[in-house]
C-alpha cells in the first residue's frame, strides 16, 4: 500500500515536502514515482527514484525545483518542492512499478500501485 500525504496550501515561492509511506511488501526492487494531476488535465509525471540504488529521474520542467528522495528505514519516499508556482497546483500521487535496469517509467499506465493523492494548492 502507498499513502501520500503532506499537501496543503502554500503561497507562491514557498516550499512543501510530500511523503509517500510504503507498506505491505518490500519495495526495494521497485521504482517509486510522483505524478500530479491538475483539474481538467491528464496525469503528469514529476519524478521517479529507484529504491535500491537511489538514482533519480525528473521531468524536464521539474528539474531544479523538485527533489525526490527515499528513506529506507522509514520506507518512505519524499518529494521536496521549492519555489512553488500557482501552476504547480494539483493532486499529487505516488506510485510504484517494478524496476527494470536501464529504464525509467514516465507514463501513468506503467505503474501498478497508486496512493490516494494529496492536494497541493499554490496561491498567487
Amino acid at each position: 500500500q502507498l499513502q501520500a500525504f503532506g499537501g496543503g496550501l502554500v503561497q507562491a515561492g514557498g516550499s512543501l515536502r510530500l511523503s509517500c509511506a510504503a507498506s505491505g511488501r518490500t519495495f526495494s526492487n521497485y521504482d517509486m514515482g510522483w505524478f500530479r494531476q491538475a483539474p481538467g488535465k491528464e496525469r503528469e509525471f514529476v519524478a521517479a527514484i529507484k529504491w535500491s540504488f537511489g538514482s533519480t529521474y525528473y521531468a524536464d520542467s521539474m528539474k531544479g525545483r523538485f527533489t525526490i528522495s527515499r528513506d529506507n528505514a522509514k520506507t518512505t519516499v519524499y518529494l521536496q518542492m521549492n519555489s512553488l508556482k500557482p501552476e504547480d497546483t494539483a493532486v499529487y500521487y505516488c506510485a510504484a512499478v517494478k524496476s527494470r535496469s536501464g529504464r525509467w517509467f514516465t507514463k501513468a499506465y506503467d505503474y501498478d500501485d497508486w496512493g490516494q493523492g494529496t492536494l497541493v494548492t499554490v496561491s498567487s
